[in-house]
């Protein structure tokens, strides 16, 4: 009897002392994206895919709410329709380290509705000349920091294993309001990940 009731303070203790660690998870994601210019000039451009990378944290409040801070690597931007000033067509590349900050509701242990606040750090902007290598520096005619929301769904696949689909939308305007480059254009990214908990 002494020997059962010494295992099942033993199990009961390890299962509260998982459950703890649990609490706090962090890992790497990766995924694609469909990124696009919204606003008053979006219908010059068409969406590219692009591709992000980077790291989570997650901490659970409680059995249904938690929040998760990223740190993510996204390449962002789009393609040019059609240019006004006769330029070629080209691909316009908008890079960021993106930090979203979602507060997730577990409607179940696999499933979360994901929402949150983005900053992005613009790291490099450059323009790519269709059929050539030739690239031009954006960085004078790019707005450092972009402001988002976020808004997606987190399908828990195994207790390490996920798949996240979300769309960022931009509220600020990728170009700085000059006179020699005055596109008014924010951006948007729906994007597909997978992840893994440790």
């Amino acid at each position: 009897m002494k020997k059962i009731t010494i295992a099942l303070v033993c199990m009961i203790i390890a299962t509260c002392s998982a459950m703890a660690q649990k609490r706090f998870t962090f890992g790497p994601k990766i995924g694609v994206g469909y990124t696009h210019f919204w606003g008053e000039d979006y219908d010059m451009y068409q969406g590219v895919f692009n591709y992000q990378a980077g790291v989570f944290f997650e901490y659970r409040f409680t059995d249904k709410f938690s929040i998760a801070p990223e740190v993510v690597f996204a390449s962002q931007g789009a393609r040019l329709d059609h240019d006004l000033l006769g330029i070629p067509f080209y691909s316009l590349n908008v890079n960021y380290i993106n930090v979203p900050v979602m507060l997730k509701y577990y409607v179940c242990p696999s499933l979360s509705i994901d929402l949150g606040p983005q900053i992005g750090f613009n790291i490099y902007s450059k323009r790519v000349l269709d059929g050539s290598k030739e690239t031009t520096d954006l960085k004078d005619y790019t707005n450092s920091i972009d402001l988002g929301v976020g808004l997606g769904l987190t399908y828990n696949i195994t207790n390490d294993v996920f798949v996240q689909g979300r769309y960022t939308l931009g509220l600020t305007e990728v170009y700085k309001n000059n006179d020699s480059f005055d596109r008014h254009v924010k951006n948007g990214n729906a994007q597909i990940a997978i992840g893994y908990r440790f």
